[in-house]
């Protein structure tokens, strides 16, 4: 089953030696349920993420593990799994680059009928911490559609 879904992420980004940054977007989306391999929600990055023209995926698994897709403008595949440290390739029009990922929180009440995502992790740049992220994403239906 595939929804039409009205998402709102806020986004917080802490880095050592910068100010705070946070980032607040509503958009439209798509939810899929794909059974037994959990949700997967999905989105256009606009202008005013500095993405426009990427496709972001939230790729939720049962297990507790989150996998974010981004691909187009900038491709990358980044693993939140809480308590676990992954290594994701980041490549970006400028170059590529490869960072480390650990989560602190995934917390996941996401179902067909919206819900929340919330994933508190930290990157690493050789192995060293680089900053702190938060995703805030809430999930309700769109009862008005998608017009694709």
């Amino acid at each position: 089953m595939e929804k039409n879904v009205i998402i709102s992420i806020k986004g917080m980004q802490a880095y050592e030696g910068l100010e705070e940054d946070t980032i607040e977007l509503v958009t439209q989306g798509r939810l899929l349920d794909c059974g037994e391999d959990g949700l997967t929600l999905s989105y256009q990055e606009s202008e005013l993420t500095g993405m426009e023209g990427t496709l972001t995926t939230f790729q939720v698994e049962k297990t507790g593990r989150v996998i974010l897709l981004r691909t187009g403008q900038v491709n990358s595949q980044m693993v939140f799994e809480e308590g676990r440290r992954h290594l994701s390739l980041y490549q970006t029009p400028v170059g590529d680059l490869s960072v480390g990922i650990r989560a602190n929180r995934v917390r996941n009440t996401l179902g067909m009928q919206g819900g929340e995502l919330e994933i508190d992790y930290a990157i690493e740049l050789d192995h060293a911490l680089a900053g702190q992220n938060i995703f805030h994403i809430k999930v309700r239906e769109d009862n008005r559609g998608i017009k694709q």
